[in-house]
């Protein structure tokens, strides 16, 4: 029961890791608020009596303010925020990407979060701690994670976690990221599901040491670490979950030399 008593917000909470990360909360004693604009209602009610669903966009300000509000309201505080909703916008090169597309995709995955501080941030300082958690992703490390609009959203949420964690300085309200690799999830989907269709899901995840695609429950656990009181000297982080993929430039297994198992 490491959240026991806890109140959190879970956005994109109505499949995937979202939804993952509400259950497990949820699990370990927290009293969870699922937002997502389509699943949060299905979240919600696998989890049971802890739980609240609300459909909100996590990228609109009026939504990430009334998410905090019910949390105020129907609990009566706030100690964590897991800013996790997210768009990918496909796999399409800069040069095919407009400015409607850079908009939609900055606007939900780093505004989204930067709404998630600035709301979330003010009530748990009043409450003395609270920790706030953003999903980034290895696109934000370095290319060929995603497109360039994603991988420079993702980006801004690593620098941003740094930013606020500093203007947070004295409040004893951490903020941190995690970073995951390529986990199957409803973003992801189309991936996975071309892979299977050729007969090469044994592909999937081969770039990384562990040779497989992560899950879910795999970046849930991530949350929890750094939601919870195990994690109260981990601040302005960005966390990689990736399976070892962002850990070193690619290169040819064959040719790396003797030494290579």
């Amino acid at each position: 029961m490491r959240l026991k008593d806890k109140i959190a917000i879970v956005t994109g909470g109505g499949s995937g890791i979202g939804r993952a990360s509400a259950e497990l909360f949820a699990a370990h004693g927290a009293n969870v608020i699922v937002c997502d604009l389509k699943g949060a209602e299905e979240t919600a009610a696998l989890i049971g009596d802890a739980a609240m669903a609300v459909t909100g966009d996590a990228g609109r300000k009026e939504d990430v303010a009334g998410l905090v509000r019910a949390a105020v309201d129907r609990f009566g505080g706030l100690d964590i925020f897991f800013a996790n909703a997210g768009v990918s916008g496909g796999l399409k090169s800069i040069f095919e990407q407009d400015a409607e597309d850079w908009s939609e995709i900055l606007r939900v995955n780093l505004i989204g979060p930067a709404l998630a501080i600035k709301y979330a941030g003010p009530v748990m300082k009043e409450r003395g701690s609270g920790s706030i958690i953003c999903t980034a992703s290895v696109a934000g490390l370095r290319s060929g994670a995603g497109s360039g609009a994603y991988s420079a959203s993702k980006a801004g949420v690593i620098s941003l976690v740094k930013t606020a964690a500093q203007q947070m300085s004295g409040s004893n309200v951490r903020v941190n990221a995690i970073c995951p690799g390529l986990i199957e999830t409803g973003m992801t989907e189309f991936i996975y599901d071309r892979a299977r269709a050729k007969g090469q899901e044994d592909k999937l995840g081969h770039l990384n040491p562990l040779k497989r695609g992560g899950e879910p429950i795999e970046i849930a656990q991530a949350a929890l670490f750094l939601a919870s009181d195990d994690s109260s000297y981990v601040n302005g982080h960005a966390l990689v979950v990736d399976g070892g993929l962002s850990s070193s430039h690619p290169f040819n297994h064959q040719n790396y030399g003797r030494t290579a198992i």
